[in-house]
């Protein structure tokens, strides 16, 4: 009986029905009941994870879904409906990496990403140039980021436009400028400047902004340059996060008639000068010594399917020109899930 209870286990944990006949005076039936919760595991396991990555799906669509206007979903597990694409050129903006097809948003933050780059003008700032927003349709992207998926997402480079129009060619080769001094956890003062500080502070202070997340390192610099204003309350929206040293992410607010769109949590009123700057400091402070090299492989996280998006994100994936074949979405099957608090808090971004 011991023998057959640990084969059982084994095989369990393993994934694998049981099929072992009744030994040393055992029972048939325990070998029965161990084998049902096996074999829905396994078939709960095979429902999840059928079907094309829904990133290799919505990285496909090159135009946008010819529906009204609506982000569907959680940042970082929607979709987009009715995206509007940034003109790659404005008065007062370039948009790069023109070959990602990744400067659509929902109108709404296409409207705040131009107004923006014309009234920094007024800060001394010549102009915006625009890395990532959303994909035509939104969706997880085909590399990159996690969050920018409902089209309320941008990436503005800390690098001011040139006094003149960006080659396609330079808009995919030129580089960012790290704002960052040699010890991470400072801005470097020959690049960091008060217009980089007043930038922000427009940013932040747009209606509708919910957060601006940018390097541990860069609130550190705001908190330090503000340090005498009498209000300091757009500080509380600028979030440390990782990366985020050559360019700040804008994220906006859920907008209106965006029924299934999910909210985040909001910032606290405080400025996040205090405690919360200074543990983001300690996690991207150099540690002394590298971490000892390990020949282990790290495991690959599946990548998202389309049954665990929003049931809309179908719709909005099926409309458009290039949509794919009706067989290759009815193939992938609706499965009920949603963001759950652990998604959130992994997803922050």
């Amino acid at each position: 009986m011991r023998f057959l209870r640990l084969l059982c286990t084994l095989a369990l944990m393993a994934g694998a029905p049981i099929a072992l006949e009744a030994q040393e005076g055992g029972s048939a039936d325990l070998t029965k009941a161990a084998a049902a919760p096996a074999k829905k595991l396994m078939k709960k396991k095979a429902v999840r994870h059928r079907g094309p990555a829904a990133r290799v799906l919505f990285g496909a669509a090159k135009t946008p879904a010819s529906l009204v206007a609506r982000s569907i979903g959680f940042y970082a597990k929607g979709c987009l409906a009715g995206g509007t694409a940034l003109p790659i050129d404005g008065p007062a903006w370039q948009a790069m990496r023109l070959s990602r097809n990744r400067n659509w948003g929902h109108p709404k933050l296409i409207a705040l990403v131009e107004k923006l780059a014309l009234e920094a003008k007024e800060d001394g700032w010549p102009g915006l140039l625009v890395g990532d927003l959303s994909q035509p349709r939104g969706g997880p992207m085909l590399s990159g980021h996690a969050s920018h998926q409902v089209g309320l997402d941008a990436d503005i480079w800390l690098t001011p436009m040139p006094d003149r129009r960006l080659t396609d060619q330079e808009r995919e080769d030129l580089s960012a400028t790290s704002m960052l001094a040699t010890d991470k956890v400072s801005v470097d003062p020959n690049i960091w400047t008060d217009v980089h500080v007043r930038l922000l502070k427009r940013a932040a202070s747009s209606a509708g902004v919910e957060r601006i997340f940018v390097h541990p390192a860069i609130k550190k610099a705001l908190c330090e340059a503000t340090a005498k204003d009498t209000s300091r309350v757009w500080l509380a929206k600028v979030q440390p996060y990782w990366g985020h040293y050559y360019h700040f992410h804008v994220r906006i607010a859920c907008p209106e008639g965006s029924t299934h769109c999910e909210a985040q949590h909001p910032r606290p009123a405080e400025d996040g000068c205090g405690s919360e700057l200074k543990h983001w400091l300690a996690l991207v402070k150099p540690s002394p010594k590298p971490p000892a090299p390990t020949t282990k492989p790290q495991p690959t996280k599946p990548g998202i399917t389309l049954d665990q998006l929003p049931a809309e994100c179908r719709s909005v994936l099926a409309s458009g020109k290039d949509a794919p074949t009706p067989a290759a979405v009815a193939a992938t099957p609706i499965a009920p899930a949603t963001a759950t608090t652990a998604d959130k808090a992994s997803t922050a971004k």
